[in-house]
C-alpha cells in the first residue's frame, strides 16, 4: 500500500503539536519531526487534499505532498528509530537495540510507522499514568491500541487479561507482531472498535485516541468500567480538557488527575 507524506516546514514546536492533533483526526497515523519540519503520513486511499488544505490555511503553513512506496519509507523509519525511555520505569525499543538494564520494563516493537511507537507525548503520558496503577490480576481494555505498547505493558505490570482493539488494519497487524516479540500470553488483539470489548466490565480502560472518538464513545466506556475502576484518556491537547471533563462528568465519570507533556494531556477518571 502506498502512503502520502505531507511535510510542513516550521520550527515552532507548539504548531507541530497542534498540527499532529488535527492531522490525526483526518486519518494521518504516523508522524516524525526534526528541528525544521514535521512529516505526517496517511494511507493513500484515505487522503483528502481539501481537508489537508483546510488545515494548512488554518495554521498558515505550507505542505509538500509526496507519494511514497511502503517498502521505501518503512526501511527509512526503522533505520532512524531510537529507543524511548520513560524514566527508569520503561524502555520501548526495536529488536535491533540492546536492552537497557536500568529499566524495570522492556518493551520490544517492530518500528513501523504507526501512531504509537512510544515517541509521541501521549504514549509517554499513558505509560507514566499506568505506573501509578495496580494492574495485578486486573482485567484491562485497550481501546485504540495502535502498536500494542500499552496492552503489552499492562500484561508486564501483572494484568490478568488484556483485550486490545484498533480499527486500523495495519495497526492491528503490527500489534499482533509486537505481542509475539514480547511473548505476550494474556493479551488478545483484534481489528475493530468498542464492540469487541464484549459485555463483561473492566477494572482498567486505556483510551489513547482523540477527542472526537472519546466523546463519541464516552457512555459506552462508562458502561464497560467496573465500579471503582480507572480509565485513562489521552490523545488530547490541553485545550480539550474542559470539554472532555464535562462530557465525562455527564456520562458519570469522576475526574481524578491530569498530567501534561508538550501541551498534550492524559486524564484519569473513575
Amino acid at each position: 500500500m502506498k502512503y502520502i507524506q505531507a511535510s510542513f516546514e516550521t520550527t515552532d514546536a507548539t504548531i507541530k503539536e497542534v498540527l499532529v492533533a488535527h492531522l490525526a483526526e483526518l486519518g494521518f497515523d504516523s508522524f516524525d519531526e526534526n528541528s525544521t519540519h514535521l512529516h505526517a503520513y496517511i494511507p493513500q486511499p484515505d487522503f483528502d487534499e481539501l481537508q489537508l488544505q483546510s488545515v494548512t490555511e488554518q495554521f498558515d503553513v505550507k505542505a509538500a505532498v509526496t507519494i511514497i512506496e511502503q517498502e521505501n519509507w518503512n526501511a527509512e523509519w526503522e533505520k532512524a528509530f531510537e529507543p524511548v525511555k520513560v524514566g527508569d520505569f520503561c524502555t520501548i525499543r526495536a529488536t535491533f537495540h540492546e536492552p537497557d538494564p536500568s529499566s524495570r520494563y522492556d518493551i520490544i516493537i517492530t518500528p513501523k510507522m504507526s501512531f504509537g511507537t512510544g515517541h509521541h507525548a501521549t504514549t509517554q503520558l499513558m505509560v507514566r499514568q499506568m505506573q501509578q496503577l495496580d494492574f495485578n490480576g486486573k482485567r484491562v481494555f485497550d481501546f485504540g491500541c495502535g502498536t500494542g505498547i500499552l496492552a503489552i505493558l499492562a500484561e508486564k505490570l501483572g494484568a490478568g487479561e488484556v483485550i486490545a482493539v484498533d480499527n486500523d488494519e495495519w495497526s492491528y497487524e503490527n500489534a499482533a507482531e509486537n505481542l509475539e516479540h514480547n511473548l505476550s500470553k494474556k493479551v488478545s488483539v483484534s481489528q475493530g472498535s468498542i464492540e469487541h470489548a464484549g459485555n463483561e466490565q473492566y477494572d482498567i480502560i486505556l483510551a489513547n485516541i482523540n477527542r472526537h472518538i472519546l466523546i463519541q464513545y464516552m457512555k459506552e466506556m462508562k458502561v464497560l468500567l467496573k465500579k471503582g475502576g480507572t480509565i485513562l484518556m489521552s490523545g488530547l491537547l490541553s485545550e480539550d480538557e474542559p470539554l472532555i471533563v464535562s462530557e465525562a462528568s455527564k456520562a458519570g465519570f469522576i475526574f481524578k488527575s491530569k498530567i501534561e507533556l508538550n501541551n498534550w494531556i492524559c486524564l484519569s477518571f473513575s
